[in-house]
């Protein structure tokens, strides 16, 4: 039987993932120079999170 994880853990990396899309979107909009570079890793996290976990799936 399976040991069930608490909601913490459940969202805990969604809400990451979240947070660091919408800070990247306003970074994005709110300046430019290092703040478009901020804004490309911001919105490089989610992107590089799915190749992880499909990665990892498919092993």
């Amino acid at each position: 039987m399976k040991k069930r994880q608490s909601l913490r853990a459940i969202f805990a990396i969604p809400l990451l993932l979240a947070l660091a899309s919408v800070a990247g979107l306003v970074v994005a909009l709110t300046g430019d120079g290092l703040r478009d570079a901020a804004s490309w890793l911001a919105l490089g996290i989610p992107v590089v999170a799915v190749g992880w976990a499909m990665r990892t799936r498919r092993t």
